[in-house]
Order: structure tokens, then C-alpha cells, then sequence
């Protein structure tokens, strides 16, 4: 097997043993990076020679932490003091910062070799797309917009990649491509140096190909609780499903998706029962939108000053307050989500983890697009964790995936129930691999 193949945390356990070098698993990925970037268009700024001396240096030094020697795509709305960062817009081409994203700093510190820098659609926000296609079928999206991000994870070419979300831009990529993701809990990782559109809802998350992978980046990251992890049998957790009050925009890849897992847990032994939130959990769509144009409108208004007329028609309309944000509206959707987190906290806390639907469906055709958030936006707002696990492939041969869901600050908890039953959920990783070994 190519290195490029391994999990992080498979890759991590070969250097540990003298098996594996950083070199070798860097030169992997940049190879597979030179084979199918042509196609997925994940990245937006690959140096090979730094990457390759920023392995060399590793393989020479004690382990740094406990991403010593992986490999890091960082979305290109955070800064890199080695690296372009553009935000995918043309007005910042070429810009340069002077320091590291906090969240950049602390993965090179924990020995990460950032490989480079991934696309995204402009400012995170809903503007110019991405070029990345969705590696099983380029003809689809990956998903937005933590497009490269999620497309260079799920096409083996890199182990992690951080991605962000402000409504469903990383948990839906990650089901989109077959890969495993954590959106941790709202502020709980760093977004100093991090392109900001909503200071309520953006959160930092980081993708990789098992439960195993997302905890060594929640080691790297310090949440609480991660060094006292100890994974759960799966007979007898209880586990709450929840179709959300937005089912009925529910296609058939995320139907099956949750009527499959709901079945391989009962028969792991574990008890899954039914969560129907109360009414009013219905009016948060609506809430996310208020509150993400809301602030949208003020971290934007900068760059439309710059920027004028060169900035994208959606930006500008979002500035302008083209979606009739008022200061009533504004502070309903506070007072309902402050309701709403409280009361999720105490119905999350019954069960073990929450399953919920991780995306509408499949990955749409087209990459004018990168699909409906619908069932993401609601636990962006509640500051809940959620795990994505990839779960089916649907009618079109695209994975599609789910997510659990925890209370508010049960990061580690919900990683624990992850990782003792993504055997139970993800049946179809072998494939996953053989189908893009082939590409």
C-alpha cells in the first residue's frame, strides 16, 4: 500500500515503529497530489520542496507531539506565514501574512508538515465556488465550503485538513467525500488569523480518515478531556436519532444513510430510540440565517469598501442587507438559539451521542453549487460537537454520511462513542479505498 493510503493514525504508528519516514509518506501524498489534482483540484497553493524539507527536518528530531511527521492541508482562509493565503478572492492574490492562523501554529507545534494551502469558496461565504470536484465523480460537487479541503481528504492525498464552519461548510463535505470530520464545540479551538464572517456560528474543525485521526488532532488541540479517552462497548449506548423538523428536505442518500445506521447499531446491542425536538427547534433555520447575514453583513464591510464593484454580487448584497436583517429579527434569533442550546444540552445528555442526518443526500451535480446545509445549521447555532462518519453510497455510487451529535463542550465524550462505533456505522472503508486506488 502507498503510504498516501494510510490513516493518520495508521501512518503515525509506522514512523513510531521505524517502518515509515515523514520524507517518504510526504513524497507519497505530493505524488498522489501530482497524479489527480489535475481532476480534483483540491489545492490552491502546494510547495513541494518546503514540504519535503519541512519532513526531512521532522525525521531528524524527538517526536514534537502527536501529529509529528502527518501531513496538513490548511483551507486557504487562514493565514500562513510561509504560504500565499488569498482567501479564493481576486483582490488578495498574492497576499502574503506576516503570521501564522492560531490553529496553523499549534498543529506545526504538535510536529504537522503543513503541505499546503486547499480551496474554498471566497471568504467561506456564499460567493464565488470552489474548482474542486468531488473525487468519486468529477461532475459533483465536494461540497462547500471547505471544498479542497474535504476533496483532497477523501482522494488520499492528504491525512488532515482543517476546514470551518458557519452553517454546513465542513461537517457536508465530509459526508459528501467519504471522510471523517469533528466540528468541535464553539470555542473550543482558536480563529485568531482565521477569515471571519460570523463571530456566533464560525467554528475550526479538521478532517480525517478515522475516529483515530480526528483525536490525535484533538490532542494536538487540548480539548478537554481528550487524554482520558476510553471508547465504550456498543452494546447497550443509548443512542437518540433525530431526523430533524427539516426531514421532509431529506433525499434518498440521507434516508438510507440513517435508516442503515440506526439498523447496524441495534444489532451492535445498542438501544436507539427516537428524539422529536419540541416545535419552536423548527424556527432555526431561520435564526442561523438572521444571525449568519447578520454578522456576515459587518465582517464583510470592510472588503466591500476595498473591494467595490470587484467584490461578488452575493457579498455585496449581503453587505447592502439584501436579506432584510433588522435588529428585532436579530435579537429573536438570539433569545430562540439561547433557548434552544440549553434545552439540546438536557436532551443530548439522556443518550450517549445523537445521530442525525450529515447531509440532504448525495453530492449534487454541478459545482455551481456545494448542496443544502439544512442539517447542519442548526447545531453550528447550538455550539453542539459533531462527529461525521461516512455510512452509505447512494444511487449514484457517492458516499453519503452522518453525524453525532453531543452536548455542548462533550467533545472527547462524543469522540469516544465515535470511535467505538465507526466499525458499526462505516462498513464501507475498504471500498472507499479501492474505488480512488483506481482513479
Amino acid at each position: 500500500m502507498e503510504p498516501c493510503f494510510l490513516t493518520a493514525a495508521q501512518a503515525a504508528a509506522e514512523m513510531k515503529a521505524g517502518r515509515l519516514t515523514s520524507e517518504t509518506l510526504i513524497r507519497s501524498c505530493l505524488e498522489r497530489i501530482e497524479a489527480r489534482d489535475p481532476v480534483v483540484k483540491a489545492w490552491l497553493h502546494v510547495d513541494r520542496d518546503h514540504a519535503i524539507a519541512q519532513a526531512r527536518e521532522l525525521d531528524k528530531r524527538p517526536s514534537m507531539g502527536p501529529l509529528h511527521g502527518l501531513p496538513f492541508g490548511v483551507k486557504d482562509i487562514m493565514d500562513t506565514v510561509d504560504m500565499p493565503t488569498t482567501y479564493n478572492s481576486p483582490a488578495w492574490q498574492g497576499h502574503r501574512p506576516t503570521r501564522d492562523a492560531a490553529c496553523v501554529g499549534i498543529v506545526r507545534h504538535a510536529g504537522a508538515v503543513i503541505l499546503g494551502k486547499t480551496d474554498t469558496v471566497e471568504f467561506a461565504f456564499n460567493s464565488r465556488k470552489a474548482a474542486s470536484s468531488n473525487p468519486y465523480n468529477a461532475a459533483h460537487t465536494p461540497g462547500g465550503s471547505s471544498s479542497g479541503s474535504g476533496a483532497a481528504v477523501g482522494d488520499f492525498q492528504v491525512q488532515f485538513a482543517f476546514g470551518t464552519q458557519t452553517a454546513g461548510s465542513h461537517i457536508r463535505p465530509a459526508s459528501f467525500n467519504g471522510i471523517y470530520a469533528i466540528k468541535p464545540s464553539w470555542g473550543t479551538v482558536s480563529r485568531e488569523g482565521v477569515h471571519m464572517i460570523s463571530a456566533i456560528l464560525d467554528t475550526v474543525g479538521w478532517y480525517g480518515r478515522s475516529v483515530e485521526d480526528l483525536i490525535l488532532g484533538a490532542l494536538a488541540f487540548r480539548l478537554d478531556g481528550i487524554d482520558a479517552l476510553a471508547a465504550p462497548e456498543p452494546k447497550g449506548m443509548r443512542i437518540g436519532y433525530c431526523e430533524t423538523p427539516f426531514w421532509d428536505q431529506a433525499e434518498a442518500g440521507a434516508k438510507k444513510a440513517m435508516a442503515a445506521s440506526i439498523e447496524r447499531l441495534r444489532k451492535a446491542g445498542a438501544i436507539v430510540e427516537e428524539i422529536v425536538l419540541p416545535a419552536h427547534f423548527g424556527d432555526l433555520a431561520e435564526a442561523h440565517t438572521m444571525i449568519m447575514y447578520g454578522e456576515g453583513r459587518v465582517a464583510l464591510h470592510d472588503e466591500y469598501l476595498r473591494h467595490g464593484a470587484g467584490l461578488h454580487p452575493e457579498l455585496r448584497l449581503t453587505v447592502e442587507n439584501g436579506r432584510g436583517v433588522t435588529p428585532r429579527r436579530l435579537v429573536e434569533a438570539f433569545d430562540l438559539s439561547d433557548i434552544c442550546r440549553k434545552e439540546f444540552d438536557a436532551i443530548a445528555s439522556r443518550y450517549d451521542a445523537v445521530l442525525a442526518p450529515a447531509s440532504t443526500g448525495e453530492a449534487p451535480r454541478g459545482l455551481h453549487t456545494v448542496g443544502n446545509w439544512i442539517f447542519n445549521g442548526l447545531w453550528t447555532l447550538l455550539h453542539t460537537p459533531c462527529v461525521a462518519i461516512p455510512a452509505v453510497h447512494g444511487e449514484l455510487g457517492l458516499p453519503v454520511g452522518i453525524q453525532l451529535v453531543g452536548p455542548r463542550l462533550s467533545d472527547a465524550r462524543l469522540l469516544a462513542v465515535a470511535q467505538a462505533l465507526q466499525s458499526v456505522i462505516d462498513v464501507n472503508a475498504d471500498e472507499r479505498a479501492r474505488i480512488l486506488s483506481a482513479a
